[in-house]
Order: C-alpha cells, then structure tokens, then sequence
C-alpha cells in the first residue's frame, strides 16, 4: 500500500516547479508533504517531525501557529481581508506603518508597501533613480558589495554579485557596479574595504545613484559577516558624494542580528531600507520600503509636473499582511525577546567551539541568531551541502546548506535543549560525512 507522503510526493512531482531546486535531484530525492506545523516542528503525513533550523528560509521568526498571530488574523479576516491601496486605506497598513517609522532609524518617516522583497529592492532602486532624475541630474549606476544577493528580479539580481545568475542571466542585468566586501569581520578588513570603496566613489561618484549593502551579514552569500565600521565608513562616503544608501534589512531585520535591525550597530542614518521575512513572523507575503522626508517630497508635486512615482502592486498592504505584521511587532513589545535572543546567541557560541577542531572545517561563526560552519576541501560536484542536507532530515532536522556553509537560523522561540539538538546533528554530519 502507498503511503500518503508517497502519494502526495508524486502528484506534486506531476505539476509544481519548486524554486532554487534542480528537479531532476527529486528522482532520487524524496520531497517531503508537511501536514502540520507548530512551534519549531514541522510534521510529515507520516507522523514525523522536523526542527525547522531555518525558520522556512529565514521568515518564521515566533514559531509555526503562533495562537496570538493565528488569532490577530482571524480577527481581522472577519472584517477586512482586501482593499486597493489606491485611493483607500485602511487601520491595519496605517498603525504597522506608524509603528514602523518608531522603531527604525529616525531618518526613515515614509513607508510604502509592497508583496516581498525583491519587489522592495526594485522600489528602492527605481525610486533612488527617480529621485535624482526629478531632480534633474542622471545616475544611472547602482552599486553593491561583492558576493551580494538582493533577490531574483531583474533589478535586484543586477545589484547581486552571485555568479551563477550573473552569468546565466547577464544580457538582461542593469548596469552597476561592485566593491569589495570586507574579507571578515575585523576592524582591519573594514578599514581594507572602505579604501577600495573611495576609490570607486572618487571615480564614478557622479553617476552612481545608491549604493545597497545587506548591513553586517550577507545571506545567500554563504552568511558571510563584516564588522559595523565599514557602514560608518560607507554612510560618510555616499552622503560625501550624494548617494542614497539603501540597506536591505530583509534577512536581517527583527531581532535577527541582536538588535532590532542590523544598522543599530553602527548607528547610521540610511536614505531606504527594505524589510519583509520576519516581518510578518512569517504568516504573509508582505515588504515595505522605507525612506525619507526628503525622497518622498521629490516626488509630491502637481499632477501636470509628471514626477510622481510609477510603482504599484494588486495586494499592496493587505490588511491579512499587515494584521500579521503587527502582531509580530507586538510580540517584542510584549517581552524582551531581543535580550532572550543575545543569551541563545551566547549558548550557541560557546557550542560552536567544538566544531573549530575539526579538519573539514575552515570557520564557525556566529552573529544574534546566525550561526554559520564553513567548510574547506570539498569541490562544489561533491555536493557536500546536499549529503548534509539528507543527513539532517534523517536526525529530525531541516538543514539547507549554502554551498560549503552550513547554517542555523532557529525561530527565536527555540529552547536551549533543541539548540543542542540541532548542533549535535550539524557537529555529526560535519565529522562523518
């Protein structure tokens, strides 16, 4: 008799194209049918249950059928579920957007929504460029770090620096430009990078319009960390030469870092940034882009002046969204999750420790509720990442490598217990794999 997981593994395989996935590995690679979530468990239609060690691609910050989010939105959901966003308006997209302007830097006081973030780094860009042609000057060049990823649109695939798109999709990229990331997370690799970073201004200043950085800690980079004085540096150099600075808190805002947004760290002011995942403590498809008084009153004019902004999405601030949104940020104010989180933090430090003596690995490191192990000597048909991957899942733990880098990235509701669970499982794969 076919199991239900079976059952359901081949319909899906019959029609759905899955993302950042080569579907020929499912031939042999079982794609697994969640029935139920709750906490940090997922649960297959066979009763089994998985640690979700990556909070669902790094959106699921409180935990799957968190009871005060699921009930926020039921509330909502019997009064509002949609409404244009044009010409209307609505409590939930104005109170996240009041809340938002308080908790972010004080530069930040316009917030315009939008589906997820890739979108909100398209709206960024756009927007910066708009800015500058309105008024009447033309910087046609964005710049980004080196190893950057800012999403999979065309916009924001032209800000990335991940080669593989880069080179599959080259023809149809935006012109930018990238400067060296620091190479780690010393206050030297900062200052390094900063010198290479005046360079470029000095040579293309004029016809760069932002420049956009994944603050403190690049994701799809491999969770590659560089320290807070390069953003100082970076923030003195755009305003030097009048670009925006955008940072794209996407992944790293919400407490991921150990503060509120990654930014706090340095203690900078910056002209956009963009957020969504966490978010909506991963309930929605939800973004926003923030920004300042300055760009937005660039654009408020007289119909007939033709600046205003040309941007719109169907389900631009969705009440659903929104009422999510704010019962996640309620939920910060309801207890100190960010000191709880900077305890966790130090726990798994300290377990990391184990992992630098073993030879395969080449660095263990950590940041708030990131922790990432690097490995050395594998080549990339090894596929290292994937045997980790099929390894962890047999353990009860869902693991998705970046290449070499094997990461950890809980729901912050995660007990010191199932901590030592998940690092067990990662330490064992790491030494016998």
């Amino acid at each position: 008799m076919v199991s239900l997981n079976r059952e359901l593994m081949k319909k899906d395989m019959d029609v759905i194209w899955h993302p950042c996935t080569q579907m020929k590995d499912h031939e042999i690679l079982p794609i697994i049918p969640i029935k139920s979530a709750k906490g940090i468990y997922l649960y297959d239609f066979e009763d089994n249950k998985y640690i979700d060690a990556i909070s669902s691609w790094w959106v699921n910050i409180f935990g799957h059928s968190n009871s005060y989010i699921n009930n926020k939105i039921k509330e909502q959901l019997e009064t509002l579920e949609h409404i244009l966003l044009a010409g209307f308006t609505h409590k939930p997209a104005i109170e996240l957007a009041h809340k938002l302007v308080d908790i972010t830097p004080k530069s930040l006081k316009k917030v315009f929504f939008a589906d997820n973030g890739s979108s909100a780094v398209e709206i960024a860009l756009k927007m910066s460029y708009h800015y500058h042609l309105n008024m009447k000057q033309q910087r046609t060049l964005f710049l980004s770090l080196s190893n950057s990823y800012h999403g999979e649109t065309i916009g924001a695939l032209s800000v990335g620096d991940v080669s593989l798109y880069k080179e599959t999709y080259e023809p149809l990229l935006l012109q930018c430009l990238q400067t060296p990331v620091p190479i780690n997370g010393s206050k030297q690799a900062a200052a390094d990078a900063l010198k290479s970073l005046e360079s470029i201004l000095e040579e293309n200043g004029n016809d760069i319009s932002a420049m956009i950085v994944e603050p403190l800690v690049q994701g799809a980079g491999g969770m590659h960390m560089y320290h807070a004085d390069y953003l100082v540096g970076a923030r003195i150099l755009t305003q030097k030469h009048g670009i925006h600075l955008i940072l794209d808190e996407i992944m790293t805002g919400f407490g991921r870092t150990g503060t509120m947004f990654a930014c706090e760290q340095a203690s900078i002011l910056p002209d956009f940034m963009t957020l969504s995942k966490g978010l909506t403590g991963g309930y929605l498809a939800l973004s926003v882009v923030m920004t300042t008084d300055k760009v937005y009153n660039a654009f408020y004019c007289d119909y007939n002046e033709h600046k205003a902004f040309l941007h719109s999405h169907s389900y631009t601030g969705n009440p659903l969204a929104c009422s999510a949104a704010l019962a996640t940020l309620e939920l910060f104010e309801a207890s100190d999750i960010l000191g709880q989180n900077r305890e966790k933090s130090l726990y798994m430090e300290l377990n990391l420790e184990r992992f630098k003596s073993l030879d395969n690995v080449k660095e263990a490191r950590i940041l708030g509720m990131i922790a990432a192990v690097e490995l050395k000597g594998y080549k990339a048909e090894e596929r290292i990442g994937l045997k980790i991957y099929e390894y962890a899942l047999s353990q009860g733990v869902l693991l998705r490598p970046l290449g070499n880098v094997i990461y950890f990235m809980p729901p912050y509701i995660i007990t010191l217990k199932e901590i030592d669970k998940v690092l067990d499982v990662m330490y064992d794969a790491i030494k016998t794999i």
